[in-house]
């Protein structure tokens, strides 16, 4: 099994959503603050009379796990739907992992999912 993290432009959560939806389990998104290679945001303060620079970025995360064939296929839909071609489009992760178990019906490994 395959634990998927995907670092995205909090903008593109929806696309991201929608072309995973059908081929996991489930996910989970979080949201918050980040920084990396992507050009902050400039905010207008001050009445409109001013203006500064984003110390960060709106971010999601998007967390699931899946089967080892079908990581590849998710890595590309999440790949497909946070392009938007312009650096800190974000990063995905793919990590192994080595057991799962669903608490509620105490299944392990893929069953799990």
């Amino acid at each position: 099994m395959k634990k998927i993290e995907a670092t995205i432009q909090s903008t593109k959560i929806s696309a991201v959503s929608d072309a995973i939806n059908d081929l996991v389990g489930g996910f989970s998104i979080l949201e918050g603050n980040g920084r990396g290679s992507g050009e902050r945001q400039t905010i207008r303060a001050g009445r409109g009379t001013g203006s500064y620079i984003a110390e960060y970025n709106k971010i999601a995360i998007v967390i699931t796990v899946v089967d080892d064939s079908n990581a590849e296929k998710v890595i590309s839909a999440i790949e497909n739907a946070a392009f938007s071609g312009k650096n800190g489009d974000g990063i995905i992760i793919s990590t192994t992992v080595d057991s799962i178990l669903n608490i509620a019906s105490k299944k392990t490994g893929s069953d799990a999912l």
